[in-house]
């Protein structure tokens, strides 16, 4: 059959029979075929190709027309199941989760144990708020897939801003485990501990430092969140992360990763060396041509596609719809700065000598107005220094918030999601706005001082290409309609949770199709996490306050604010 190719042949004549040949089906099956060849033990007409192609192999002869594939049973049910042609097993799982997670949620997992089970490493690229954390976390608490595996830690590495909230979701859903976040400056103890606990969570940056005590330890499983972290082949992070010593690895991202050609090579290279091939061969055979477009780049994305298919998940919010409730609520917790943990410290301790002494001398009632002041003055640390009239403050970190948000901001971004992002600080949402005309990025903008207030709203309705709305609380909270975003982002806790919740509604309201993802970012050990409980604690009372934070503080007690201001 090659040698008639060869010849531009349209036929091959065998005995008395003549077999037509379609040169350009061929032609295909042949690039497939070259694309996953290791080159070793090639004869004339054949290929000796990795098991792991098997997946993309029969995805890319099917898509051929008049292409019938012939393979054992046993290949063919692997393959399809690869390509979720297939129901994979279920798990079993504990009923605390079995009670909590969604049909999808569950698919999920069990994909994550299959690829275990068979050696693959995956990509979960679900849209942001459809519960990535969850479903990876309910499938490490599961007992390992391979003997050498067992008893051996899991590593988890994430962007600093989300060390925290891994720890938070951790303590939540899978208690049982065994969890320690390695960071400080003493790390050396945590490092010396990795093998006595199930779960490690550690942030790029120290991973980059820390990343020969790393290699030694050999990990049942490594986690990678936000993949855009190691995009790059030639950047640290990337370095360290290929560096580590894992049977198994996953990553996650909340963009669309397929579409973004040249960041997939390096990431691949980290779950699965040399299965996308070298990157100049990468480069050759995917990212020119679909760089240049038209038939050549269809064709390579198509193939492209066709082999990430196997070890990537992605499901979108409208393709679950059906599981999801109208509004999805998150709280995002985070650790403060060390300049912020500083400024924090030093002025809640003289905070406290203050007020107590104030209280003790005129009481309760006459305090309140001091009381207020100060638990302002520390709800502004949280979110930025710069709040804070300081002159003689030159912070290097000023804002550990800023940083989550940001994070936040780019996944939304490469997700294609429209959001707005409520404080009741307008400075905040100055600096804000700073950030993103640093970014040279458009955003609508509405605080008490705003002049055109109706037309910001029309310019961000009518406008799809402004993906944010910064909106002061007092200013926007209530009285507008902007059902074309569909996340919200309260950056900093306000005391009534009733009034987070109109504005909240300022898309989550009649005309959103869509799920609204809404997210509180909160400072851990603080007065805003403090806000949190006593909210919970003083449900009943703060329902029926529709004030704001003076008609809040007329219902607490001097109890209650000495557990806002206590260490």
């Amino acid at each position: 059959i090659q040698r008639a190719i060869q010849r531009g042949e349209n036929y091959l004549e065998v005995g008395d029979r003549t077999y037509l040949l379609d040169r350009e089906a061929i032609a295909s099956m042949t690039g497939v075929f070259e694309d996953c060849s290791s080159g070793e033990g090639r004869s004339a007409g054949s290929f000796r190709l990795p098991g792991i192609h098997g997946a993309y192999v029969k995805s890319s002869l099917d898509a051929l027309d008049g292409i019938d594939v012939e393979a054992t049973p046993a290949w063919l049910k692997h393959a399809e199941q690869h390509n979720r042609l297939e129901q994979v097993d279920r798990l079993d799982l504990p009923d605390s989760l079995e009670a909590i997670l969604r049909p999808y949620q569950k698919e999920g997992v069990a994909w994550l144990s299959f690829l275990e089970k068979n050696n693959f490493g995956g990509i979960l690229a679900d849209e942001m708020g459809l519960g990535k954390t969850l479903q990876t976390l309910t499938w490490l608490q599961n007992a390992r897939a391979h003997p050498p595996a067992q008893g051996q830690p899991c590593l988890i590495v994430c962007p600093t801003s989300l060390v925290e909230n891994w720890a938070e979701e951790a303590a939540r859903f899978v208690p049982d485990q065994r969890v320690q976040v390695i960071s400080g400056p003493r790390r050396g103890d945590k490092l010396a501990a990795l093998k006595d606990h199930d779960l490690n969570i550690t942030s790029y940056a120290l991973l980059r430092r820390d990343i020969e005590a790393y290699v030694a330890i050999p990990l049942a499983a490594i986690v990678l969140d936000e993949a855009q972290h190691i995009k790059n082949r030639s950047t640290q992070n990337a370095k360290a992360a290929k560096q580590l010593q894992g049977h198994h690895r996953i990553v996650l991202t909340g963009t669309p990763i397929e579409n973004s050609v040249s960041d997939l090579w390096s990431i691949m290279d980290f779950l699965m060396p040399g299965y996308l091939g070298t990157h100049d061969l990468f480069r050759t055979r995917y990212e020119l041509p679909i760089g240049h477009g038209g038939g050549e780049g269809d064709e390579a994305q198509s193939r492209l596609r066709r082999k990430l298919k196997p070890f990537l998940m992605r499901r979108l919010k409208r393709d679950v719809a059906k599981d999801l409730p109208p509004k999805i609520q998150r709280v995002a917790k985070f650790t403060l700065s060390p300049d912020q943990k500083k400024v924090y410290q030093e002025l809640l301790e003289s905070s406290q000598r203050k007020l107590f002494d104030l209280v003790a001398k005129q009481g309760f009632q006459k305090s309140r107005m001091e009381i207020l002041t100060t638990l302002l003055r520390l709800r502004q640390v949280c979110c930025h220094l710069d709040l804070l009239k300081m002159p003689d403050l030159k912070a290097k970190t000023p804002s550990a918030k800023l940083d989550l948000f940001v994070e936040l901001l780019n996944e939304a971004l490469d997700g294609g999601h429209r959001f707005l992002v409520f404080s009741q600080f307008v400075k905040m949402l100055q600096i804000l706005r700073a950030e993103l005309e640093s970014r040279k990025l458009p955003f609508c903008y509405l605080d008490g001082s705003t002049k055109d207030r109706m037309e910001q709203v029309r310019r961000f309705n009518r406008e799809r290409d402004i993906p944010v709305f910064l909106i002061s609380l007092k200013a926007g909270g209530a009285g507008l309609n902007l059902t074309g975003a569909d996340m919200v982002i309260h950056f900093d806790p306000w005391w009534n949770p009733a009034v987070e919740d109109q504005a909240t509604d300022r898309a989550h309201r009649i005309g959103q199709k869509r799920t609204v993802y809404s997210v509180k970012l909160i400072a851990k050990d603080t007065v805003e996490e403090k806000v949190l409980a006593l909210q919970k604690k003083k449900q009943a009372v703060i329902d029926a306050t529709l004030g704001g934070d003076e008609e809040v503080m007329k219902k607490l007690d001097w109890d209650d604010v000495k557990e806002l201001i206590s260490l």
